[in-house]
């Protein structure tokens, strides 16, 4: 008999599962959202967004939002370092670009240009700023959800998880999730997940865990030994959005299905067709009346504005998506020669023509490659 899949409640909103894919800087676009949640991902945020950038309408800020009109629940994730900005960006992306069903904010991104601002898990430094800020966020987009990105602290002797939690709550936030490495760990090492376990008792809203998640097993693990309320996917689905749908498997008492070799080719496929019509500007916003609007290019500052043609867009979009075709062949046998040749890899034919050498639709394991170890799938902390 088939177990119920348990929902999870985010303010207003009733998501149907517990399983969110992680909004994840320079992978989240709407292409590899809308494949994960066609497998079972609930909620996928965008990835983290500059409040500043929304505020002064930047052209980059603007891309971040675009998505098909069909992608519900629309969740964004801000950062920023000024609560007043943070609020008022958030208020921007509410009111001009919706519609919005959730916002999350970022206090956990390690990056050094990000921290050094005082922004991402810059901010897990003073636990009043962090409720200063969820408050006004939550007073300047309210009904709406507000949630909070975590870190388990800026470095082993200040892991203060529980407390930021405490003072998110205290502002009004819905739900923390809670990557528990500290900003000083990066990706190395292992998670914390005993961290989480001691935040979700430390506060009465809802605790979404990540870390180490790379297989459904290890999510599904996670869960019971934190009592977290949901698993947010990061690394685990980078090259596997299937983990999604094992999830679901695994909670309904079932075995999940392989991925078969024609699913695999077909999935790298459509992701290559998705990241063109993306570049093509398939679902490009425009600025409404009163939207903020960017300062005009100057040449001792800014980014000039330019229109690419069919094939420059299809040529950008092959190559900012060779990461994902790294790692959609990590771990195969053929993944080591496709990395090789990667860099030469410039249109959608192109990718066609590597995955029929490689990986041949019927099977057959080509000469140049039979000698080829087999590795692991997951990825190591020099693979974000």
């Amino acid at each position: 008999m088939s177990t119920p899949i348990q929902s999870v409640q985010l303010g207003n909103l009733l998501l149907p599962n517990r399983y969110f894919l992680a909004p994840l800087a320079g992978v989240s676009d709407w292409p590899f959202r809308l494949l994960c949640r066609e497998l079972g991902a609930s909620i996928a945020h965008t990835e983290m967004i500059s409040s500043h950038g929304l505020v002064h309408g930047g052209d980059r800020t603007l891309n971040y939002l675009e998505r098909p009109e069909d992608e519900r629940p629309f969740a964004i994730q801000v950062f920023g370092h000024d609560p007043d900005v943070l609020a008022a960006g958030a208020r921007v992306a509410v009111e001009q670009y919706g519609p919005v069903d959730a916002v999350d904010i970022n206090m956990g991104c390690p990056v050094k240009k990000v921290c050094c601002h005082g922004a991402g898990a810059a901010m897990l430094k003073d636990p009043l700023l962090v409720e200063r800020t969820v408050r006004k966020v939550v007073d300047a987009v309210g009904p709406l959800p507000v949630t909070v990105k975590l870190r388990a602290g800026w470095d082993e002797e200040h892991k203060n998880a529980p407390e930021i939690a405490r003072a998110c709550e205290q502002g009004g936030a819905v739900a923390v999730g809670l990557h528990p490495r500290t900003r000083a760990q990066l990706y190395r090492g292992r998670a914390d997940w005993d961290l989480i376990r001691r935040t979700k008792e430390a506060v009465k809203i809802s605790v979404w865990g990540s870390g180490d998640l790379f297989t459904a097993e290890a999510a599904r693990r996670m869960l019971r030994e934190t009592g977290a309320d949901a698993a947010r996917i990061a690394r685990g689905a980078c090259g596997y959005p299937w983990i999604f749908r094992e999830l679901l498997a695994l909670e309904r008492g079932e075995t999940p299905p392989e991925v078969t070799l024609s699913e695999w080719r077909a999935m790298i496929l459509r992701h290559v067709e998705l990241a063109v019509a993306d570049k093509q500007g398939r679902y490009r916003l425009q600025r409404p009346p009163g939207a903020p609007r960017p300062r005009s290019y100057r040449e001792n500052g800014g980014h000039a504005h330019e229109e690419l043609d069919a094939d420059g867009a299809e040529r950008a979009a092959i190559r900012e998506l060779r990461k994902h075709l790294l790692w959609y062949t990590r771990g195969r046998r053929g993944g080591l020669a496709f990395r090789r040749t990667a860099p030469d890899l410039h249109t959608a034919s192109d990718v066609k023509r590597a995955l029929d050498r490689y990986f041949p639709e019927d099977g057959s394991v080509p000469a140049e490659v039979r000698d080829e170890p087999v590795g692991s799938r997951e990825l190591s902390a020099e693979d974000v």
